[in-house]
């Protein structure tokens, strides 16, 4: 694919960018419409969206704080991009990190960084100054953006750091006050890197995914858009944070593009959370399968709510179930990925089938294939594939070989599809467990153990064993106040035979206190593993 001519002065991110040939096919035409040349996401989301619904709309809510309008945050965005041009020689193409958590003035950052042609590198804000470290000596990161709370980890790793939120001399909040609250902003390539989105770390070293600025709006004009179908009066939400490009799409980019507002939490228990839908009338929800289940715990009714949107681990369908059940609520399971950026595959209203995943996404085609890239019969278990207007473009990583075959993006996963196009989820690749001859999907087993009322958390992997290569081991959470006793091991064990094929059934059971996920709540099987 020939690129636009790049107005990034530094080049260091297109000079990363995969060999043509490692590419994944992109698809082109509707439902996405065919972008300028020249794009900057930034000003499409704020200035385009105020130019078509003006400024004085809501647009980011926080609790404890005022609303703030389209207009406040083009003007906070607008002073910090000339803090960043003006202070400290920003260039387009120069990369800055982001840190911390989802607020109305990490938004602004985010905005301010594009508006003056940067790239935007959004980090989860708890990583630790080593996980930092790592980040920076992949992006080579120009200049750090720090919420003045988190800023300890971030003091070791050798990059400028600017504070935002306090009130110190060198902060940026009180630098941008007296800026005028306009900017021209930098008139980028639609082929221009925007951002720089790192993996959540579920597989070991991150790896760092590249999405230009025409990546950012097509991921809105096809699941949200098509899926989502969001008006200016909806208000969204979610737990992700925005360096989750899940919770990226969900906090900032899907309501800008649709001229609605987004309430910013930085933090919230289930219960917390559905006080705060309550509160501010949110009628979109991002979150993941965890915290529904735990919200249903709760007795919360989510009155406000017309849409719930899942992703990151799959969706059971008993709590799909009944959370329908008991909010009228139908939840819209998703599988997207940083490669792609957001969710491709999903359904929503009577399109629905519980316990699938979906179909494909408009805009996007996906498929079954086996190992050598032939795609399998209908029924058939293989690897999912996907190409769409989004794709994988690693920075300088040879894994972009492994994801990206025969044109495909190969995400991982192990799927099925059916008659009609849908998409029924067995397993990620490595976690199909083979034990006697058997395949035994992780997820499947983990299913049936939280069927059992004593069971609050599970996860299951393969564990080695001389007799059958691999038996089942389950990794459980139980619910507060269950004791660890050693007869629970066999009751459970009993419980999943009369649940699913006696065979599946976890070998080995071992009482955890927690179970480890990365900072946007993905299951960190490798871990166990080890």
């Amino acid at each position: 694919m020939e690129l636009l001519p790049s107005a990034h002065v530094d080049t260091f991110c297109r000079d990363r960018l995969p060999t043509a040939d490692e590419w994944p096919e992109f698809l082109t035409g509707p439902p996405v419409p065919d972008y300028p040349d020249r794009l900057n996401c930034a000003t499409v989301l704020l200035d385009d969206t105020i130019s078509e619904r003006g400024g004085d709309r809501p647009c980011l809510h926080a609790p404890g704080s005022p609303t703030w309008s389209y207009d406040d945050l083009r003007a906070t965005a607008n002073r910090i991009a000339r803090v960043l041009v003006e202070d400290h020689g920003l260039v387009p193409g120069n990369r800055v990190l982001l840190r911390g958590p989802n607020t109305q003035w990490l938004s602004a950052c985010w905005f301010g960084v594009l508006k003056a042609g940067g790239v935007a590198v959004a980090t989860m804000p708890l990583l630790r100054a080593h996980e930092l470290q790592v980040i920076h000596d992949i992006a080579k990161v120009d200049l750090a953006l720090v919420d003045h709370r988190f800023l300890e980890e971030v003091r070791g790793v050798a990059v400028p750091v600017v504070p935002f939120g306090g009130d110190t001399v060198d902060d940026l909040t009180g630098r941008a006050v007296d800026r005028p609250g306009d900017f021209d902003d930098v008139l980028t390539s639609a082929d221009d890197v925007a951002l720089l989105a790192f993996t959540s770390g579920t597989t070991g070293r991150p790896k760092c995914a590249m999405h230009f600025h025409r990546d950012v709006l097509a991921m809105a004009d096809t699941f949200s858009a098509r899926v989502l179908e969001p008006t200016p009066d909806d208000v969204f939400t979610g737990t992700p944070p925005i360096a989750f490009t899940f919770g990226l799409g969900g906090d900032l980019v899907f309501p800008l593009r649709a001229g609605a507002s987004a309430l910013m939490i930085e933090k919230a228990s289930p219960t917390e959370l559905a006080g705060l839908i309550e509160d501010f009338g949110v009628t979109t929800l991002f979150t993941a399968p965890t915290a529904y289940k735990a919200m249903l715990a709760a007795g919360t009714r989510l009155g406000s709510l017309r849409s719930a949107v899942s992703a990151g681990e799959h969706l059971p369908a008993a709590v799909w179930e009944a959370f329908r059940e008991a909010t009228g609520v139908k939840i819209i399971d998703g599988i997207g990925s940083t490669e792609m950026l957001h969710i491709f595959i999903a359904s929503a209203g009577d399109d629905i089938r519980p316990g699938s995943t979906g179909r494909a996404v408009p805009g996007y085609v996906a498929t079954v294939v086996d190992e050598e890239g032939r795609e399998l019969p209908d029924g058939e278990p293989g690897l999912l594939a996907v190409k769409g207007p989004t794709g994988c473009r690693y920075l300088d990583d040879p894994r972009q070989q492994t994801y990206v075959q025969h044109g495909w993006n190969l995400t991982g996963d192990t799927y099925r599809k059916d008659a009609d196009g849908y998409f029924w989820y067995l397993a990620r690749s490595d976690d199909m467990i083979i034990s006697s001859g058997y395949n035994i999907a992780a997820p499947e087993v983990e299913e049936a153990v939280l069927r059992h009322p004593d069971v609050a958390e599970c996860a299951v992997v393969g564990w080695p064993d001389e007799q059958r290569g691999m038996v089942v081991k389950a990794y459980v959470v139980l619910t507060e106040g269950v004791a660890a006793e050693p007869e629970l091991v066999p009751k459970l064990q009993d419980f999943v035979k009369a649940e699913i094929a006696p065979y599946k059934y976890p070998r080995a059971i071992e009482f955890v206190d927690q179970l480890p996920r990365t900072q946007t709540g993905k299951l960190q099987r490798f871990r166990l593993r080890a």
